[in-house]
């Protein structure tokens, strides 16, 4: 009844988006890898343009990873691109190019989780499997009063359990697509529109007017404050990038040299680093000009980033960070905060 009432709503209110209504495995993954974190608007630009630069899975796994990383860049979330990179080299490898066509067989790409492999089986393959998101889970714990924390493993089974039994088992991917829109337009987590709302007679959270409590989280977010320096070097039209290797944030992205400290730090406390020294040693370059700080926001950590554009400097790099002409910077892919700051520059 539920289900029925929302695929009706989903006929009537359905946004004309360009992945909607499609079949393919390959282009469903895009989207749904893409839409993770990422707003509806900002996406459509980037499934454009990802297919148009690699169409199939073929010409994905073909790819370079800094090909698809710049492809990427300012989207966030870089292991998401890392993560399909990977499983289209799988895809094509192990299973000539043809995604799994059942649930349980796509859990075992890399990179696709809960989330994505309901996505591809139920609206590729019409595989009875629900879609659970941050919407869904807002549209059912509303629904049916639930008050365990969503995020916890009560939580995460009673939505399951609810979500299995709404499924109109003869249109799965209506119904998740239905379900995931209804949580997107119109049962939003602020101030939805209760009184003229399709399920208002079946809503528990309505009639106990606890909607705004619903859905419960029980994880805290740990926020912290990371303090990057960069230093631009500008000699004989060359500067240099350095590639982020290690596990942590934009892995594999480019960036100038990088200096980190654990607090706020100025200038004189910059040189006196060992990285400093060890880079630059007896040598003074001078310090031209300093950006402000610049706060960069990612989802557990809060960056102060501040540029330094150095001349007269002769650094005395160990491999990376590696000597790049001005003129290609912009071949390489890098943090959002950088491809802003080179854009002003």
């Amino acid at each position: 009844m539920i289900g029925t009432q929302l695929i009706e709503w989903f006929a009537r209110n359905k946004r004309d988006l360009p992945w909607r209504d499609e079949i393919n495995p390959y282009k469903i993954w895009v989207s749904e890898i893409i839409l993770q974190q990422t707003r509806v608007k900002q996406g459509f630009d980037y499934y454009e343009k990802f297919l148009k630069k690699f169409p199939e899975i073929f010409s994905l796994a073909n790819a370079s990873m800094d090909e698809v990383l710049k492809i990427w860049q300012g989207l966030g979330y870089y292991s998401r691109a890392r993560n399909m990179h990977e499983a289209a080299g799988f895809i094509v490898k192990h299973l000539n190019g043809k995604f799994p066509d059942n649930y349980h067989d796509l859990l075992k790409i890399k990179g696709i989780g809960d989330y994505t492999a309901s996505a591809i089986a139920s609206i590729a393959f019409g595989e009875a499997v629900p879609v659970i998101d941050g919407n869904v889970n807002r549209v059912i714990s509303r629904l049916f009063g639930i008050q365990s924390p969503v995020d916890a493993k009560e939580g995460k089974q009673q939505i399951r359990r609810h979500a299995e039994k709404l499924m109109e088992k003869a249109s799965p991917a209506l119904y998740n697509q239905a379900i995931m829109e209804f949580g997107a337009l119109y049962c939003v987590p602020q101030h939805p529109d209760c009184e003229n709302c399709i399920l208002k007679t079946v809503c528990i959270a309505c009639s106990k007017d606890i909607v705004s409590l619903l859905p419960v989280k029980s994880k805290a977010v740990s926020i912290k404050t990371r303090y990057f320096h960069y230093l631009v070097l500008n000699t004989n039209n060359f500067t240099f990038l350095q590639q982020r290797s290690t596990k942590d944030i934009w892995k594999g992205l480019y960036e100038f040299p990088m200096i980190e400290t654990d607090s706020e730090a100025d200038a004189s406390i910059l040189c006196a680093t060992k990285q400093w020294q060890r880079w630059f040693g007896d040598s003074r370059p001078v310090i031209q000009k300093i950006s402000p700080c610049i706060t960069h926001i990612l989802t557990h950590r809060v960056l102060k980033i501040r540029f330094y554009e150095l001349a007269d400097a002769c650094p005395a790099f160990d491999g990376q960070p590696v000597k790049v002409k001005w003129n290609e910077v912009h071949r390489y892919a890098v943090p959002k905060v950088i491809e802003n700051y080179l854009n002003e520059r």
